[in-house]
């Protein structure tokens, strides 16, 4: 074999090992496919409406801040993180049923959900305003788009599932939650 047709091959076999290197991904965890259908659970960031029917001075706007809690007006601080909104509503009947009001009628809804990020090969970089239904597609769009060395088929998603943050590799038609980390990576070629 000459030195040519060496040359050669190490160079496919090199090229061989780059493809199969980009190839590879990060599988998405089994846990994000389930976290899609769950109810909404509550977090930092989320804005909430909250009535209490008949008592005007307990029905307002609360906003989960970054240890999980609201403070309600009688009730004091409230925890909510990790809770749906029925859950929620139930915490906050029970707290009102002890010692302040005697059949209290609560109603928990979420005004504003808490923002999204996308990062890496974009437009523009940072953090985006949630609206339900949304995918991997629209919120790259809503980034700027794509910029010119971006892998296009998938992307990098950082998701907290029960406390604790994981990180998939997605398509561009997966649904995307409040507070995910949306990264879109850099390709080599």
């Amino acid at each position: 074999m000459g030195f040519g047709t060496k040359t050669r091959l190490v160079g496919l076999f090199g090229a061989l090992a780059l493809l199969a290197g980009c190839a590879s991904s990060t599988p998405r965890p089994a846990d994000f496919n389930p976290l899609l259908v769950e109810p909404y659970a509550l977090d930092s960031g989320d804005s909430l409406r909250i009535t209490v029917f008949e008592q005007p001075s307990l029905t307002a706007a609360y906003t989960v801040d970054v240890e999980g809690m609201i403070s309600m007006p009688l009730i004091g601080d409230v925890p909510t993180r990790g809770l749906t909104t029925d859950e929620l509503d139930t915490a906050i009947t029970t707290a009102l049923r002890e010692g302040y009001l005697r059949n209290p009628d609560v109603s928990v809804e979420v005004a504003t959900y808490r923002p999204f990020f996308v990062l890496g090969e974009v437009g523009q970089s940072g953090q985006f305003p949630y609206v339900a239904g949304m995918t991997v597609r629209s919120a790259i769009a809503i980034a700027g788009g794509f910029s010119a060395r971006a892998v296009r088929s998938n992307v990098d998603v950082s998701r907290v599932i029960n406390g604790e943050v994981r990180v998939g590799r997605i398509d561009l038609n997966a649904a995307v939650r409040p507070g995910d980390v949306i990264t879109v990576r850099e390709r080599w070629f």
